[in-house]
Order: C-alpha cells, then sequence, then structure tokens
C-alpha cells in the first residue's frame, strides 16, 4: 500500500510555522485520515468527519474524536478547516464549500490532493469560494490553503456547491444518488450483469456486500420473491442513507449497517451477493479486498447456501473462490466482467 503522501503534505504548513495550530477552538478535519502525521505533534480540540468506515474505524482506534458530517453542530465554526478532498469533483466541491461554511472568522481553511486526482483544480476551485491561496508542492501533492477569512469571496456559489451532495434522481427516478458514491448516476454494467443473472429461486436471509445505493437489492427483492429479509453492508455512509431512502417501500424486513465487510459479518445467510469493490479509498488496486469479501462469504453462508458475486474478468479470484468453496461455477462471462456461483462453503478445521 503506498504511502498516504496527501496526508503527509496536508500538515507541512504546520510543520514549517507558515501556519499554527489554534490555540483554542479546536480544528475540524473533513475527510480525516489516520496517519504518523497526524498524530506526531499535539492536535487539541481536533474534530475527526469520514464516512469511509475502515478509515473512520482507524481514526477511532487511534483514539481521535471522529464524527459523520451530518452529527456535526451546524452552528459550530472552527478556527481551522483541514480537508482530503476527494477525487470526485462535484464531490469534492460540496466539501471544500462545507469547509468555508464552517470556518470560524478569521480561521483558514487548509486542504491538499495528490496531483495525479486534481490539485491543480482543487486549489483553483478553493481559490473561487475563498479568494486568494497560498501554496507548496510535495511528494506529488499541493497543499493550498487561505487566507484569514470574514465572509466567502463568493457566497452565492458557496451555497451552489453546497447544493452539490444533495441526493437527485436517477435513471428516470428510480433511484436517489449523489456524486461520489459508486456508479453514482448510472447502473454498474457489472451489477447489471450480476442481478440479470439471479436465479428466481434464491431464498430466505440473504445480504448484499457492498450495497452502494441499493441497486442489487433492489433487483434482488424484485426478482427472487422466495427472499424473506436483506441486510445491506456499505462501508460509505453516504450511499448507505441513499439505500435507506431507495428502499424504503421494501415488501420484507431490510437491515442497514454502516460496516466494513472486511471484519467479517455477525450472521449467517441463505442468500449473499456482491459486486466487491477493488480499489481503497486513496483509488490504488487492491484485489486483496475482493479476495477477502469471498472469505468473508464463505464463513458467513448458511451450509446449503449460495453465494453469487460479480468482478471484472482479469480479477484473480479463482483461487480464493476454490479454497473457501467446494462447489464453484462461473455463470457468464461478458464484456470485462464474470458472474460467478459458489456453493458449500468450507469450514477451518
Amino acid at each position: 500500500m503506498r504511502p498516504d503522501d496527501a496526508l503527509a503534505t496536508l500538515f507541512q504548513p504546520l510543520n514549517e510555522g507558515l501556519l499554527h495550530w489554534p490555540a483554542e477552538g479546536g480544528a475540524l478535519f473533513l475527510r480525516a485520515r489516520d496517519g504518523a502525521e497526524l498524530r506526531q505533534a499535539p492536535r487539541p480540540g481536533l474534530v475527526c468527519e469520514q464516512e469511509f468506515k475502515p478509515a473512520a474505524d482507524a481514526l477511532a482506534r487511534a483514539g481521535l474524536e471522529t464524527v459523520s458530517l451530518d452529527a456535526l453542530d451546524p452552528a459550530r465554526r472552527y478556527p481551522l478547516v483541514l480537508v482530503l478532498p476527494p477525487r470526485q469533483r462535484q464531490e469534492a466541491r460540496a466539501l471544500l464549500a462545507q469547509a468555508v461554511a464552517r470556518c470560524a472568522p478569521g480561521g483558514r481553511v487548509l486542504a491538499c490532493l495528490r496531483n495525479d486526482e486534481g490539485a491543480r483544480t482543487g486549489a483553483d476551485d478553493l481559490g473561487r469560494l475563498a479568494g486568494p491561496v497560498a501554496q507548496q508542492s510535495k511528494r506529488k501533492c499541493r497543499v493550498f490553503w487561505t487566507a484569514p477569512l470574514q465572509d466567502p469571496a463568493d457566497a452565492a456559489l458557496m451555497q451552489e456547491w453546497l447544493a452539490l451532495d444533495a441526493p437527485r434522481p436517477i435513471l428516470d427516478g428510480r433511484f436517489l444518488s449523489r456524486p461520489g458514491v459508486f456508479a453514482w448516476d448510472r447502473i454498474d454494467a457489472a451489477s447489471a450483469l450480476l442481478a440479470a443473472h439471479l436465479p428466481a429461486d434464491l431464498s430466505g436471509r440473504a445480504a448484499d456486500l457492498g450495497a452502494g445505493y441499493g441497486y442489487l437489492s433492489a433487483e434482488l427483492l424484485a426478482r427472487c420473491p422466495r427472499i424473506t429479509a436483506i441486510d445491506l453492508y456499505e462501508a460509505q455512509s453516504r450511499a448507505l442513507a441513499l439505500a435507506r431512502i431507495n428502499l424504503k417501500d421494501a415488501r420484507l424486513p431490510l437491515g442497514f449497517h454502516w460496516h466494513d465487510v472486511t471484519t467479517g459479518l455477525p450472521h449467517r445467510y441463505d442468500t449473499l451477493l456482491s459486486n466487491p469493490p477493488f480499489h481503497a479509498q486513496g483509488g490504488e488496486d487492491r484485489p486483496d479486498i475482493g479476495r477477502r469479501f469471498i472469505a468473508v462469504a464463505a464463513q458467513s453462508l448458511m451450509p446449503g447456501g449460495r453465494f453469487w458475486m460479480v468482478a471484472n474478468r482479469h480479477l484473480p479470484y479463482e483461487r480464493e473462490l476454490e479454497q473457501c468453496f467446494a462447489e464453484v461455477r462461473s455463470v457468464a462471462q461478458e464484456g470485462a466482467f464474470k458472474v460467478i456461483e459458489a456453493k458449500q462453503p468450507r469450514r477451518p478445521a
């Protein structure tokens, strides 16, 4: 796994004395990530926001105060707001607008992006919101920060960009989604292929591993009348909130779990389905995540249960599947994707 260069570069102006940690009032860190740079000096009053469960869990393990964006006191302002904007531009603009909106009078916003994830654009966008920004480059990243702020440079633009994160109808109103969620404005081709091959006789208690905004669970409900309940497991809280809305009219019990599937599941199931992620939060390839999803599926499947998954054809999951299940079959291969059914989970000795 590559070093978190953006996190290291974010703290560079503080380490060099160009900026100073607030003496009082604390600081807000939007999309915070744990790392040595975060903990190498005292950070009194630090509040961390993170919507991705593995990253939120790492912050909590480090003893850092961690909250969701929705749980933050809307009236509280901070003399320093740090932010690691995401790659998706609309989501990034909404987060920069949040940073400016939550900055106290006389406070600053400090942000950092990798060059290959839109650093120049991010700096320009913060400048549009807050006025001229200072900048430094290091580790193929760019860190940029505002002058002390009284008001946004463009209040109307700030409100416009805050609205970019609002849920909106997609697919002729069938679902609500928002920028930054996986395949946010469409049906992912791999998930569509899996849905098209789900057999109608799937039954019992089911779980959707990496449920996103709820598409596969909705298809399971529509195609498989013998399913009696579905638990949706999703690491991205913003996606899970959408799934709650998109499945609010479901005809059977549903459970919504902000959960890192790689840590295991609390229950066993008759039916499991998944389009497992194979990128980490920073965007690097992580096929080990998909392999771990397979292992967890084997641990969590009832003896007579069935696991249905879809993956990119180039991903080498077959060995893990054969180690974890006694019966594995290829159901379909179309374009860049493959659909696989696995049965008879092998239990550790």
